[in-house]
């Protein structure tokens, strides 16, 4: 006898649930957004609509501080991505096209492992390795710790078109006197490019909104936007700090939003 299918939209107080998530998940950032145009210098006490905070971002006293940080935070996730990315399309390619070889399992679990260590981890382990082989901290630091750190974000969207991708076509590109190269960079690369476009936005987002790792690795005088915006808090939440907050985070929404919509992309043109 066939088994009934559970829909859990249809449990009882599961769709209460489902908002009180939501509403906890957002609410704090549509609260900062609001108030990122509060006219006040107070956080909580709001006296009309002003843009006067995000003109003080851009053309205030602590500009100069806020526009380093996110020419290196742009700077550092452009290349982290664009490595990140590259290294990604060829273990994608390795895993998925050249069959079975000693070590294929090890070698899956070694990329997918950054995403299942909790990130603290990975930054004092960053933090002791470099430390370890005399590495001085600063902004190549962080580039090579994003890079690594990106690598498996990079990999999900980019192996999960691969997957998508037969083989056939290159098959039929070698049997037409096309060499292994020419197939990869006529045939499998231009199929493969949602995927390597949405790996590369996804891995720039992480690269872009890291902390963590950033705090670690980033040694002294060397900030990004993440960073600032933390040194700014720990003296006190002012409200040009919400207003750089609701940039980054629009920015992130935009990317994200680019990263899925390039991969339904993707998946239409199959």
């Amino acid at each position: 006898m066939k088994s009934a299918r559970i829909d859990l939209r249809y449990f009882p107080g599961f769709l209460q649930l489902t908002y009180l998530c939501v509403l906890l998940l957002y609410a704090p950032l549509i609260i900062v957004m609001v108030y990122s145009f509060n006219d006040s210098k107070s956080i909580i006490q709001w006296e009309g609509i002003s843009f006067r905070w995000y003109w003080d971002v851009f053309y205030g006293l602590e500009a100069p501080k806020f526009k380093s940080a996110a020419f290196n935070s742009l700077t550092i996730a452009v290349c982290a991505a664009t490595v990140s990315t590259t290294i990604a399309t060829a273990a994608a390619t390795a895993m998925y096209r050249a069959g079975t070889f000693p070590g294929r399992a090890f070698s899956f679990g070694l990329i997918s492992l950054p995403l299942m260590v909790p990130e603290i981890v990975t930054a004092v382990a960053t933090l002791i390795f470099f430390s370890a082989i005399g590495f001085t901290a600063g902004y190549l630091s962080i580039l090579i710790a994003h890079i690594v750190f990106c690598i498996p974000f990079a990999y999900l969207p980019i192996a999960a078109r691969m997957q998508s991708v037969d083989s056939r076509y290159e098959q039929a590109a070698m049997d037409l006197y096309a060499t292994r190269f020419e197939a990869f960079r006529l045939i499998l690369l231009p199929l493969m490019a949602p995927g390597i476009i949405s790996g590369f936005l996804l891995a720039f987002i992480i690269s872009l909104d890291d902390f963590i790792i950033t705090n670690f690795v980033k040694g002294a005088g060397v900030e990004t936007l993440p960073t600032a915006i933390f040194g700014a808090v720990k003296i006190g939440i002012k409200p040009n700090i919400m207003a750089i907050s609701t940039l980054l985070l629009l920015v992130s929404v935009v990317i994200v939003t680019l990263s899925y919509l390039v991969g339904r992309m993707g998946e239409k043109s199959k």
